[in-house]
């Protein structure tokens, strides 16, 4: 009996000393993770792509007709010889000094061939004004030749613009919204030369990482090996992966491209903060960490006011009544305010504050940047 308590006591003694360490270890295994970049399984085809397997830029030039009086001014000159030029085509001669319309617009017209798009396809292509034009709206695109960096038309664009903004009223009361010079005509191109890509001749597909990176490509050389069975895939570096059409033993091409864009990879999502400092936009990932870092905020505002009062000459004096203008100038330093954040702060910790200090998104813009090359900021800084 004895012997069966003092079992039991050691028994005890020893759950509890387990127990204790499942405690501390389950509640130190949030710290340990919690810097770590999150891994999610995610498929090849979202994360690379075939090379040579791309989109081809177009560009061309043409005019905008049916506008409200919103088209391009007489000294545009380009308008009016262009649109000189089409009349003559249709057998309508006019002298470009004597033509006077305000319902024209020269434009650019921009569109993306993707691959492997055939004659009669159709694209969406983008409008944009070239010269002094007010707005876009209710114009058509009359017929435009779409030319790609080898000087050859591909596409053929016209249509009805669709416009995402308006501008009405005058100098003195203007309304304007979004851009009203910008518009897009969904199918608005048909396409009329193929940009082809022969897969047949391939003896080499080469897939590339939208976010280079060594490890993925590594884990996406290992995967497409195991899949099929041999030595097919060889990481080239840390954005390429080489895959041998031989060494698959592939019915063709298309169908070794699809079975290995169905693969999965543990993929890390690389730590980034991107920043548009045109718009004051801040994009943070949730992995992005800092190290110990302080920062001080201030500001200097310095703001002249001007007003204008009258000067009257003396009693029976030949001085006139003049206006005079006077400025005061007042200037105002700000006390600078202060955060700091510990080691393994995240992204929440500092925004919350930047906040608390009254940084505007013009601010945290420089913040950031300041903090990065201090070293604090655990993650690249992409600016846009």
């Amino acid at each position: 009996m004895p012997i069966v308590s003092i079992l039991s006591s050691n028994l005890l003694a020893s759950l509890v000393r387990l127990l204790s360490l499942g405690v501390v270890l389950s509640l130190l295994s949030p710290w340990a993770s919690a810097g770590d970049s999150p891994v999610r399984k995610v498929y090849l085809r979202d994360v690379t792509d075939v090379e040579g397997v791309r989109d081809n830029q177009l560009v061309g030039y043409g005019l905008v007709v049916g506008l409200r009086g919103t088209g391009d001014r007489q000294q545009t000159y380009f308008t009016v010889q262009t649109l000189a030029n089409a009349m003559t085509r249709m057998g309508v001669q006019i002298a470009p000094s004597q033509v006077v319309v305000k319902n024209v617009a020269a434009v650019f017209i921009t569109a993306a061939l993707p691959p492997f798009a055939r004659p009669g396809s159709k694209l969406d292509v983008t409008v944009s004004s070239a010269g002094d034009a007010k707005s876009l709206e209710g114009g058509v695109l009359l017929m435009s030749s779409l030319r790609g960096p080898d000087g050859q038309v591909y596409a053929e664009a016209q249509g009805p613009l669709a416009l995402g903004g308006y501008s009405e009223g005058t100098a003195g009361n203007l309304r304007e919204v979004n851009h009203p010079t910008v518009g897009r005509i969904p199918a608005g191109a048909i396409v009329e030369r193929d940009a082809l890509v022969d897969l047949s001749r391939l003896r080499q597909v080469n897939f590339l990482l939208r976010n280079p990176d060594f490890t993925a490509a590594q884990d996406m050389a290992d995967a497409i090996n195991s899949e099929f069975r041999g030595s097919v895939a060889t990481a080239v570096d840390s954005r390429t992966v080489q895959v041998d059409v031989a060494q698959a033993h592939a019915l063709s091409v298309p169908v070794l491209i699809g079975r290995i864009q169905s693969l999965s990879i543990n993929f890390r999502a690389p730590a980034r903060v991107v920043i548009n400092e045109r718009t004051g936009t801040i994009v943070m990932g949730g992995d992005v960490t800092l190290s110990p870092v302080s920062v001080l905020h201030g500001s200097l505002s310095i703001e002249v006011e001007s007003f204008t009062s009258v000067s009257q000459p003396l009693p029976n004096s030949s001085g006139k009544t003049q206006p005079v203008t006077n400025a005061v100038v007042g200037v105002r330093d700000l006390p600078a305010q202060s955060i700091r954040l510990d080691n393994g702060a995240d992204v929440d910790d500092l925004i919350r504050g930047l906040h608390a200090i009254g940084a505007t998104s013009h601010d945290i813009v420089a913040i950031l940047q300041a903090i990065k090359s201090a070293g604090g900021l655990q993650a690249d800084l992409e600016v846009i």
